[in-house]
């Protein structure tokens, strides 16, 4: 029997998603009036009468104060609820068949508790509307579903069953490669979404020549995706040709050497660098933290709540996977959009507006970090009209773990465990669809390359295995992240070898074929190697936390990949041609610098509408409408949170966590991104980025000899010489500037080709490189933020401004290209970070602010408005270069290595002696509020007012949410997906 259970808000009380849909419709220029009311619920299957499900709907699965519900069988109008009847359009939206649905699944596991016979379940949700039939396709299409992953029924439900699948018939398929020409090889690659180049199809044509047989298709598909760029990396490493230099392995020479050069000049504090999922440093005598960042572009393009939802999942996993297991204890985010207000009209096929893009993948991270009870504590927002079809969405996690347990083994003998979720067929061809370039069909040819997630299981899984570590219960752990079970079991067997008996894997329902079981990337699993001895205490564990566990084979001394099906081998690869097979891939690149062009900047008395318009710009603006959605306090850790002041609505320049309890020393996490100068100076823009992840890290309490770095570079199709000299010159950049800082990258990971191709017209990101930084603060009593916090302080302005206005926020503002991108000047940033930390740790400074994005006149105003303070300030004292000497350049040069100072009267001179030989000014002087609120006054070198506003004023620009309709807007991640 199959039945549906309607809930619906209770009489007189707010419908929030019906009203959010109401206003999507609107801004999205879906002409009329819009009435829709909506409604929740579920789909029941099994062998359960009404009067059961009554029960549990009163029970567990509705509000009874806030909520009514109504059952039906499944093509009956629900009755007995209170909505008013519509004569326009029933619309009911659902998952997939396929596609994860953790709402259901979570109400599957408390009816079968409640002693239900229940088979399946699915979430639905119902919209009752009334509006211009006209539009309503187009509402369906761009605010109710997304295609990709959901499907949309108008009318009644007239659903049978809700089976998502039938028993699968095996058939062992062998691809007839050998005597296939170039175009029939190329065929195969495209028609399979493999992603692999004519060169990596010769390549395994030759092999399986020699070895007298066709390959099956589970084994291309390995071979697919452990050759991916997603995997393999294989153009940061591979060899590239660069001004009349040969690079042979572009991350080897520049960020690898940076890191293994500083060990070597005895820098003693790393212990696991580029070797495992998570980077590992050493943090205290008994601990050690590590940090992982990844990217998930291309499935957040498709459905951005799902797409984030995963990617903030997969890299939770990371530290979990990293050495013996690390216990998450904060995420970050950097989301990269195109302006939330674009134009509705003319967004290109396939391609979801901005502001839909940007609200689902806020809501994706938001869902899982929340459910698993990790703080999002840091984080930021770049927009340009070139991510409009690409997205960039970054994610990252840190985690602690026991000093010791930082490196894993596997030995022959070792059973293969499969820990968590069970495999569906999510991300199927995840990897190689991260491999490809975006096109219009993208959307309907890779829907099923967007994985699900579920982040109770996930806590589930985390909680088991912490338990299992501590007992010793595993000898190696790694996530099964792009591949599945291919790139886990893979990348764990590289140097033994592997036997798995894939029809042993848990599914989540019936017909899937031996190759999806292998290559599926359905998320929260683990892959385990266990001793034969520990394997029934694993297991029994694992059940006590309601987590399932299955031994799936074994590792072995043989060299080779072997995958069966109920007993018959339809796998079998060598492991060196696995993993060392691959044709090195070779590149040209090439780098033409703009021509630098001269600026004319408006000659005005005050720059007071600039500083106005530049606080309302989308990068600079408060992002209290996304920090305020993620729970930053969850474990009590956090001690410099993302919105500081006395409100706590100013900016802070990181954040700041206590990894170890009972210990004062903590983690300042910070980030740099600035793709508008990669486009002028990608190298500059390398500079750039990693400066500011260092100051920001700085500027709360880090010690500037114990920060490391990560890098995430996000490029457009390499194969360009251009975009791939752009790259390589980014990559040289992170190799000097990690030098001269002593900062050492210890992971990394970088996603190519996100291009998007329609129509023949390619959109290609900019070049964006993420810096993230972690540093130790010695003792997070003397951390700083960057509000002001009294009147009568000093202010001072440390670092040299120059006359760099390239790629910067006000040239933005202005619609003006060119100019001089900024640069870093190492020795002295050093010099400066070093003296910044010294007077924090003596007790001098009272708040610290680094300037980034619209300069000086920005970092003013942002350290009012967050202390409710005004300040008088004149630029005449400035440390500049010559040609720097004009107000517009003192105001808004986006001159790296500098910081805003608040100090108290008494340690001025000592501050001024500490800085002796570096560039410092006095700037003015923290004042108090007078009768009508207190202001921002800024004199210029003449003594003119150049700004003058109310700190009011500057709150109302600064204070622009994603959209008119406030937070209940943003408050259920139904509304994107």
């Amino acid at each position: 029997m199959l039945w549906h259970l309607q809930i619906d808000p209770a009489p007189g009380l707010a419908d929030s998603e019906g009203r959010r849909v109401s206003a999507e419709a609107a801004d999205l220029g879906l002409g009329g009036s819009w009435t829709i009311r909506s409604a929740r619920g579920f789909l029941v299957e099994g062998e359960l009468s009404e009067s059961d499900l009554r029960r549990a709907a009163e029970q567990v699965l509705a509000d009874p104060i806030v909520e009514t519900f109504a059952i039906s069988s499944n093509q009956e109008e629900p009755k007995g609820t209170s909505r008013p009847v519509f004569d326009n359009a029933l619309v009911h939206v659902l998952p997939r068949p396929g596609v994860t649905d953790p709402v259901a699944e979570s109400a599957r596991a408390v009816l079968r508790d409640l002693g239900l016979a229940v088979a399946e379940v699915r979430s639905v949700r119902t919209y009752m509307i009334e509006g211009p039939t006209d539009s309503l396709d187009a509402l369906i299409r761009r605010v109710l579903a997304n295609d990709a992953v959901e499907q949309a029924i108008v009318g009644p439900l007239t659903l049978d069953h809700l089976g998502q699948g039938s028993p699968y018939t095996f058939s062992r398929v062998d691809v007839p490669l050998r005597n296939m020409d170039d175009d029939s090889l190329m065929r195969v690659s495209r028609e399979g979404q493999l992603s692999l180049s004519i060169d990596e199809m010769r390549a395994i044509q030759a092999h399986f020549v020699e070895l007298g047989r066709e390959p099956t298709d589970v084994e291309l598909e390995t071979l697919a995706q452990t050759w991916s760029e997603h995997c393999s990396h294989k153009t940061l490493r591979g060899r590239v040709e660069f001004e009349g230099e040969v690079i042979d392995n572009l991350l080897k020479q520049t960020i690898f050497k940076a890191t293994k050069d500083l060990e070597a000049d005895g820098l003693d504090w790393l212990v696991s660098v580029f070797e495992d999922n998570a980077g590992v440093i050493r943090f205290d005598d008994e601990h050690d933290v590590c940090f992982k960042v990844e990217t998930h572009n291309h499935p957040s393009a498709i459905d951005p709540y799902g797409g984030a939802n995963t990617g903030i999942g997969g890299v939770i996993r990371d530290p979990m996977g990293t050495g013996l297991g690390a216990k998450p204890i904060c995420n970050t985010d950097v989301f990269c959009v195109a302006p939330p207000d674009t134009p509705v009209d003319g967004l290109p096929t396939g391609v979801l507006h901005p502001r839909r893009v940007l609200k689902g993948v806020v809501a994706g991270v938001r869902d899982y970090g929340n459910r698993m009870g990790i703080p999002t504590v840091n984080g930021a927002v770049v927009t340009d009209e070139r991510y409009l079809a690409n997205p960039l969405v970054f994610c990252g996690t840190v985690g602690v773990l026991p000093k010791g347990m930082a490196f894993k083994s596997v030995n022959p003998g070792d059973r293969i465990v499969a820990v968590g979720g069970k495999t569906g067929r999510d991300g199927i061809h995840g990897a190689t669809f991260s491999s490809a370039e975006l096109t219009g069909e993208s959307e309907q040819l890779s829907g099923g390359a967007v994985q699900i997630g579920n982040a109770i299981t996930e806590k589930m899984v985390l909680d088991a295995l912490l338990q299992a570590r501590s007992q010793g219960l595993y000898r190696a752990i790694t996530d099964c992240g792009a591949g599945g079970f291919s790139s886990a079991v893979g990348e764990m067997g590289a140097e033994l070898g592997a036997e798995v008996d894939l029809e042993r894997a848990p599914l989540k329902y019936e017909g899937l074929s031996y190759t999806e079981i292998w290559i599926s990337e359905a998320q929260e699993r683990m892959v385990l190697a266990v001793p034969p001895e520990h394997l029934d205490a694993l297991v029994s564990l694992c059940a006590s936390e309601g987590v399932e566990a299955t031994d799936l084979g074994q590792f072995v001394d043989t060299g080779r990949l072997t995958l069966r099906y109920h007993g018959e081998v339809v796998g079998d690869l060598s492991m060196h041609f696995l993993h060392e097979g691959r044709p090195k891939v070779t590149r040209k690149a090439a780098f033409t610098p703009p021509v630098e062009t001269a600026l004319s900047l408006p000659e005005r008395d005050q720059y007071t509408a600039e500083l106005l318009a530049l606080l309302h710009d989308w990068e600079i603006c408060s992002k209290e409408w996304i920090v305020r959605q993620y729970d930053h306090e969850v474990q009590g850790r956090t001690v410099i949170k993302p919105l500081v002041g006395e409100h706590e609505e100013g900016p802070g320049n990181a954040s700041v966590v206590l990894p170890v309890r009972g210990s004062l020393r903590g983690l300042a996490v910070g980030c740099g991104l600035n793709p508008r100068y990669g486009d002028l100076d990608p190298y500059a823009m390398a500079g750039c980025v990693i400066d500011e992840a260092i100051r920001n890290v700085v500027a709360v309490g880090a010690d500037p000899d114990r920060i490391a770095l990560l890098d995430n570079f996000c490029w457009g199709n390499p194969e360009r010489p251009e975009t791939l000299g752009s790259l390589v010159l980014a990559a040289q950049a992170c190799h000097d500037l990690a030098l001269s800082y002593r900062t050492p990258f210890i992971s990394g990971k970088d996603s190519l080709y996100n291009e998007y191709t329609h129509e023949g017209e390619s959109l290609a990101i900019p070049p964006t490189l993420l810096i993230s930084a972690i540093g130790q603060v010695p003792d997070v009593r003397q951390c700083l933020t960057m509000d002001l916090k009294a009147a009568g302080n000093h202010l001072l302005i440390v670092g040299q401004t120059r006359n760099e206005l390239g790629g910067s926020a006000l040239l933005k503002h202005l619609g003006e290209a060119g100019g001089r991108v900024p640069q870093v000047d190492p020795e002295l940033g050093l010099a400066i970070f070093r003296a910044v930390h010294d007077c924090n740790v003596r007790g001098w400074l009272r708040a610290c602010h680094d300037l980034s994005e619209g300069g000086l006149a920005v970092a003013l105003a942002e350290m009012c408005l967050a202390g409710s303070l005004g300040a008088e300030c004149s630029v005449r004292d400035v440390p500049c270069l010559d040609d720097a000497a004009s107000d517009p350049i003192l105001l808004f040069s986006e001159s790296p290595s500098r910081f805003l100072l608040e100090v108290r009267p008494e340690h001025v001179a000592e501050v001024l002696d500490r800085f002796e030989g570096l560039p410092v000014g006095r700037l003015g002087t923290v004042v108090a509020a007078p009768e009508h609120g207190p202001r921002l006054s800024v004199r210029g070198l003449l003594g003119q007012t150049v700004i003058d506003a109310s700190v009011a004023d500057l709150r109302t620009r600064w204070l622009r949410p994603i959209d008119d309709h406030g937070f209940d807007s943003v408050n259920h991640h139904l509304l994107n997906r």
